[in-house]
């Protein structure tokens, strides 16, 4: 889980952070500024500052903000002058839009505010649907508005070409003010709360900001998302009293305080309408002691009452916003807030420390317990922090004596600097951690007792007494800390030394809360030495935690009993000493080998012959007509010879009209034991070259999945104990169902003219949950998982349910993916009740998957396996291809025809879409924070040596990066470097050479130039034109030859690529019925084939290998078939093991013998299909 921050505000009025995978708070940047309260989201944390304005500060990331702004330019032709500036009244503006509808000249674009700045000036867009236009980028039509082409005609009467402009938002990692006209908001903010980005996906980074002003009115900003992350303007919302404090969920929650201490909840939040229609008032949670504090989350509800008392808020969830009833909970607070994943924060009330809640999951949204955050601060002044972690980490001490240098405030140690006013006063450190063994050159000198220091209440304060109570506050430190009012069987505290904190704040007093304190500061540091920050806020809605997160801040040690149980040790070891420990455990090693091997090495060494049989009863598909699956029993007979071999035997007994037969194949001659994904049965299918060749794997069916991956992971073991097979970094990785598996190949594999068949390759699974995966020749192996989260490979083997021989121990992680799984709900038009549920005899049903073939609705819908659980509700899915109305409906004439988003007296379908979680274990290990959709890496040959391999991804978005750091050491690399673009891309590669070769998403091809180590990133991309009316879709880069794959299945070779003019001259096709292709360091071509004759459920996505490629003939020969199924993704990138070079026997030579004859491959056309036979 990549890291993210809780956000807290001290009584002082500075902000601070703590990270997840942290152990310090940090405070934040421009630490002049002085905030009330501060609301975070994963991607920015809004505040309220002093001087009543409030600010945003957006986390900086690998990839910039960007926004472009476009505007049109166009003409009309006239018989005198040609084209010309010169429209008709009638016409669209000269400048303007897409629409035509609003004027928009180049000048009339302003930043947004200081925030932003341009990233040049306005230039035209020379590309139209993935195609490139003439020099000045006109395209042409017959009138406006109509379809617009690139090419002149003779009707052609109008013209009109794009103009480009990017401006990127700069203020990262820094609080930037919100411009605020005083017409918006007349009265100053107190309170500010953000959420609502589960509402809705799009647009991206949309956000709800709620505000309340100090006369208690309510108000919105409009307009939050990524490209606009300031939003537009402040809406004022109407509500039925005066408001104290509001809070906003993730999803559609949105509860507030009343100053009477009643609640109101908003509904009617919904995708459309983010502000809500109405307030619903629900009763306090107590009748006598009214609400100050209200935390919501996804679907909890936290209150806080006058009396500091905690409340939790039953039966909430989006279908019952207001939920059921009040539950009291133990523990008093001041402040409480809920983040990611309901997890909840709070302030205590007695002692200013922050709460975790424990315990807090999905079946149990109330948690268990708090538990007190200790951990330092960022540049504390207090050592024992310092001295804990370094006595922890030492494990031994080798010297006899340990000794705890004296500590002594950095204020003590300026007292030059300090002022003649007497606002400043000399501390020394008195604390018992701090003097523990500590030499004093007087000891008779008596101590100066620190005096209270009473900082300046600068504005409206809700615990102005804190500051004056500071004398016991510290005595409680010294003595114990003291927490919230848990019972015992909760929490156990301190019971000797302890001492109550004296409040500071009454109860009676919150009822007029309104901002957090802020304090000026007399000296650098507030807090005296050991004391820990006494916090005023909290927000957790951006630190994502959940009750399988590992966190580092509850690790707090007592230093002083550590530095006492260290002098007690007084560990003193001599050289003699050791010496002698030495010789007694050599002697008595010496003793034992000689007692329990030497005096038995007469005897001859023992063979054990043995037979092992595992047995079981699966189902088997018989592979003949009638195809069908019958009951067999399985068995797996293990034997070990008399010279110590072992070998085994998979045999299948099956009843053939009353006959009993068997089937039977050695486990050495296994290739490939694979899971098949199926509806209704756990299958899986076990390959051997003959059946390979067929296309006719053996396929079982087992009971259970548990069952089944029992079968699969024994099985794999005992072939792969055969075979020494482990993951070598010159290898060919391959996806199917999710699952990796890898290869590796022979130097045979690529050799001419008889290379090594595909169906004699030995696959093995490695473990984890991908994508896709890339790979290179040094060992460094990427992946991508469904919710786009990168994976960076470890060198273990197994994980998942690959346990003991058949996976390593070290190197092994939790992993996780999320995938989306829709369903269609679709219906019929008739003329009485308009659109229903019913349709006709011949219509697909009325709750489907997208081919309509099959009944899918949400109650029989199933994960795909054990793994997998779901994480959300069903919601519709508005992000479909060709747009939907408000309602997520799409409508078409027909069932099946292409869909649009206008409403129709046709028939229509709607599609939701639900999400499944996978939590599993691999060697595979999370490189946050940016999601991607793909990978490459430098296909580096065996020998060369780099130094830095260069990496390239596309994030999901579309951005281009380059990893920065990645070398065989550090395959995680450091940071990314963003590469700007015009447009968003979805597929990248990059060759030996380092030519860089991308496909944009409207499928035009680009080329980056002047890529090289001391420019990693190149300097401009060119655009490469795409085949004739083809949009590309993937590409991937060899030594010298570049391949693609367009939209319909198209493999394509690109001619005339050479060093001086790498962007090449032409497109070549070579085969159809193309999923995915994989170019090679050595220029070999590997593909994943749509459709091949055999079985159907499991020709589609077969392994298929290109044959006689060589340098005078780049594009190859034919296919040779390997094991097909489900395969998703190939690279080949990792094999740069150069082939034999094998001599033929010359024509002329009588004597030479007869060559053999050439295999007999599957595919003997040249230029065909990858599925023609």
């Amino acid at each position: 889980m990549p890291a993210s921050r809780l956000w807290v505000v001290d009584v002082y009025g500075r902000v601070f952070s703590l990270s997840t995978a942290g152990q310090q708070w940090e405070q934040c940047r421009d630490a002049q500024m002085e905030f009330k309260r501060v609301t975070a989201a994963q991607q920015c944390c809004w505040g309220i500052a002093c001087d009543n304005n409030v600010y945003l500060n957006v986390h900086a990331s690998d990839l910039p903000i960007r926004y472009q702004e476009e505007t049109y330019e166009n003409q009309r032709w006239n018989p005198i002058g040609g084209f010309s500036d010169h429209l008709l009244p009638s016409d669209r503006w000269q400048w303007s839009d897409i629409t035509g509808l609003k004027h928009q000249p180049l000048d009339s674009f302003e930043l947004p505010s200081s925030s932003w700045e341009w990233e040049g000036d306005w230039y035209v867009d020379e590309n139209f649907e993935g195609e490139p236009t003439e020099k000045e980028g006109w395209t042409y039509a017959i009138d406006f508005p109509a379809f617009y082409t690139k090419n002149k005609k003779m009707t052609s009467c109008v013209r009109r070409r794009r103009w480009l402009r990017y401006r990127r938002y700069k203020d990262m990692d820094t609080w930037a003010k919100i411009p605020s006209p005083q017409m918006e908001t007349p009265d100053p903010f107190s309170d500010i709360s953000c959420g609502g980005w589960e509402i809705s996906e799009e647009p991206r980074g949309r956000l709800s900001l709620w505000a309340v002003s100090l006369l208690g009115k309510v108000w919105f900003r409009v307009g939050i998302y990524h490209h606009n992350p300031e939003g537009s303007m402040w809406e004022e919302v109407s509500v039925p009293g005066e408001v104290l404090q509001i809070s906003c969920g993730p999803g559609d929650l949105v509860w507030a305080v009343l100053w009477e201490g009643q609640l109101i909840v908003r509904q009617g939040i919904t995708r459309d309408c983010s502000k809500g229609t109405s307030w619903v008032e629900v009763e306090s949670p107590s009748p006598d002691v009214g609400a100050t504090h209200v935390a919501v989350g996804i679907n909890t509800v936290w209150a806080l009452t006058k009396d500091n008392k905690v409340w939790f808020r039953r039966g909430v969830d989006s279908h019952n916003p207001c939920g059921l009833g009040w539950i009291s909970m133990v523990g008093e607070m001041i402040t409480i807030n809920v983040g990611l994943n309901d997890q909840v924060f709070a302030i205590g009330c007695e002692d200013r420390a922050v709460y975790f809640r424990q315990g807090v999951t999905t079946s149990e949204l109330s948690g268990k317990t708090w538990k007190a955050i200790s951990v330092p601060r960022d540049g504390d002044r207090s050592h024992s922090s310092a001295s804990t972690n370094s006595l922890q980490s030492a494990g031994c001490f080798f010297s006899g004596e340990v000794r705890a240098q004296s500590v002594v405030s950095d204020v003590e140690l300026d007292t030059e600097k300090v002022s003649t006013d007497g606002a400043s006063c000399l501390v020394t450190s008195t604390s018992p951690e701090s003097v523990v063994d500590a030499p004093t050159d007087n000891p008779d000198q008596p101590i100066e007792t620190p005096k209270p220091r009473i900082p300046k209440v600068t504005s409206d304060s809700f615990i102005s007494e804190l500051i004056s109570d500071r004398e016991p506050a510290k005595t409680l430190r010294e003595g114990g800390s003291a927490g919230p009012a848990v019972p015992e069987e909760e929490e156990t505290l301190p019971s000797e030394g302890e001492v109550k904190a004296l409040s500071a704040l009454d109860a009676a007093d919150t009822s007029s809360l309104s901002s957090v304190a802020t304090y000026t500061l007399a000296m650098e540091d507030p807090y005296g030495t050991d004391e820990h920050p006494l916090w005023a806020w909290v927000s957790g809605g951006g630190c994502s935690v959940d009750s399988h997160s590992h966190l580092n801040w509850f690790n707090s040690v007592n230093t002083s009993s550590l530095v006492g149980s260290v002098q007690s040790m007084s560990l003193s070891v001599t050289s003699a000493q050791t010496a002698a420990w030495r010789q007694q455990i050599f002697e008595q090693l010496t003793e034992r080998t000689k007692r329990e091997m030497d005096n038995f090495k007469h005897y001859e060494q023992a063979i054990e012959q043995s037979v092992w049989v595992k047995k079981g009863t699966m189902q088997w598909w018989r592979d003949w007509k009638p195809y069908k699956w019958i009951d067999v029993h399985f068995a797996l007979e293990q034997f070990s010879g008399p010279e110590g071999n072992k070998d085994g035997i998979l045999f299948i007994y099956y009843n053939f009209y009353e006959e009993k037969k068997y089937l039977h194949a050695f486990v050495n001659e296994l290739t490939i034991l694979v899971p098949v994904l199926n509806e209704s049965k756990h299958t899986f299918a076990i390959y051997t070259p003959e059946r390979t060749k067929q296309r006719f794997p053996i396929r079982l069916a087992a009971a259970t999945e548990l069952e089944m991956h029992d079968w699969v992971c024994m099985d794999t073991s005992q072939h792969s104990q055969r075979k020494s097979f482990y993951y070598h970094r010159l290898a060919l990785l391959s996806v199917s169902c999710w699952d990796i598996f890898v290869s590796e190949p022979s130097p045979a594999l690529e050799a001419m003219p008889y290379p090594t068949p595909c169906d004699q390759m030995f696959w093995r699974q490695v473990g984890g949950h991908l994508r896709m995966v890339e790979c290179n020749t040094v060992g460094i192996v990427w992946g991508i998982g469904y919710d786009h989260t990168a994976w960076v490979y470890t060198g273990g083997y197994g994980g998942g349910f690959f346990q003991g021989l058949a996976s390593s121990t070290d190197n092994i992680y939790t992993q996780t993916d999320v995938k989306s799984v829709y369903i269609y709900e679709n219906q019929r038009w008739n003329p009485l009740e308009g659109f229903t549920n019913r349709g006709l005899p011949t219509d697909r049903y009325m709750w489907s998957d997208a081919s309509g073939l099959h009944e899918c609705t949400k109650t029989n819908m199933k994960p795909p396996s054990t793994q997998w659980t779901w994480v959300s509700d069903w919601a519709i899915d508005y992000s479909v291809s060709g747009g939907t109305d408000k309602e997520g409906w799409q409508y078409a004439a027909d069932f099946p025809v292409s869909y649009h988003g206008r409403k129709g007296k046709t028939d229509f379908v709607r599609r939701k879409r639900w999400k499944c979680k996978l939590t599993t274990t691999g060697p595979w290990q999370e490189i946050p924070p940016i999601a991607l959709s793909d990978v490459t890496i430098l296909p580096c040959t065996a020998q060369s040596n780099v130094d830095e391999v260069p990496l390239w991804a596309i994030s999901n978005k579309g951005d281009v990066l380059c990893r920065l750091g990645v070398t065989a050491l550090t395959p995680a690399g450091s940071s990314w470097l963003h590469v700007g673009t015009d447009q968003p891309f979805k597929s990248i590669s990059i060759g030996a050479a380092s030519q860089v070769w991308a496909i944009a998403r409207d499928g035009s091809a680009f080329y980056r130039g002047s890529v090289s180590p001391q420019s990693p990133a190149g300097d401009c991309w060119y655009h490469i034109p795409s085949p004739s009316k083809q949009k590309l879709r993937q590409v991937s880069v060899g030594r010298t030859s570049v391949l693609t794959v367009d939209e319909n299945g198209n493999l394509w070779y690109r001619q005339g690529v050479t060093p001086s003019y790498p962007q090449g001259s032409s497109w070549e096709h070579i085969s159809n019925n193309v999923r995915k292709v994989s170019v090679g360091p050595l220029d070999q071509v590997w593909i994943i084939a749509d459709k091949v004759q055999g079985s159907h459920s499991l020709s589609c996505g077969t392994v298929c290998h290109r044959l006689g490629v060589q340098p005078v003939e780049p594009k190859g020969i034919l296919w040779d078939y390997g094991i097909g199924g489900g395969w998703d993704h190939i690279t080949v990138r990792g094999n740069s093991m150069e082939p034999p070079r094998v001599r033929l026997p010359s024509l002329t030579d009588a004597s030479a013998p007869a060559p053999r004859s050439p295999i007999p491959f599957r595919n003997m056309e040249v230029n065909s299909s990858a599925g023609d036979s």
